[in-house]
């Protein structure tokens, strides 16, 4: 793996990630972050509140749905449900958070961070810190 700065190193190094915000559409983001775990044979799983899978990849409601710790979740989301994401991962157990550019809500930011959370927002997107080839 590339050399990344410490805050994307040590997210990546927990090794079980979920995209919260997954999507079927190709084209969305949501989809192409779950496919960018895929690709580099990183363990994923996403959440939508309405689908089971994604790129054959299991699908659950919400953080808390998801068996066994999930402990490590990348916000592909509107930042309206910000706050909703945070409460779920404090109540689910998971740690590091990665808000993708666009996801940012700055209340849910804070509170992510002021819960202890590790957090990384407002800067680089997981498809650039991997590397992503967008195929069909």
């Amino acid at each position: 793996m590339p050399n990344h700065p410490p805050e994307i190193a040590a997210f990546l190094a927990v090794g079980s990630f979920v995209v919260v915000g997954a999507s079927a559409d190709r084209a969305k983001y949501g989809n192409k972050v779950l496919r960018c775990y895929a690709q580099h044979d990183l363990p994923v799983v996403g959440v939508h509140p309405k689908l089971t899978t994604v790129e054959n990849v299991p699908c659950y409601a919400s953080l808390a749905a998801i068996p066994g710790a999930a402990r490590a979740a990348s916000i592909v989301a509107p930042p309206a449900a910000a706050a909703a994401i945070v409460a779920d991962a404090r109540a689910s157990g998971v740690r590091h958070l990665w808000f993708q550019p666009g996801a940012e809500e700055p209340t849910a930011i804070a509170a992510a961070r002021a819960a202890g959370l590790h957090v990384i927002a407002n800067g680089p997107c997981l498809l650039v810190a991997l590397g992503f080839r967008d195929e069909a």
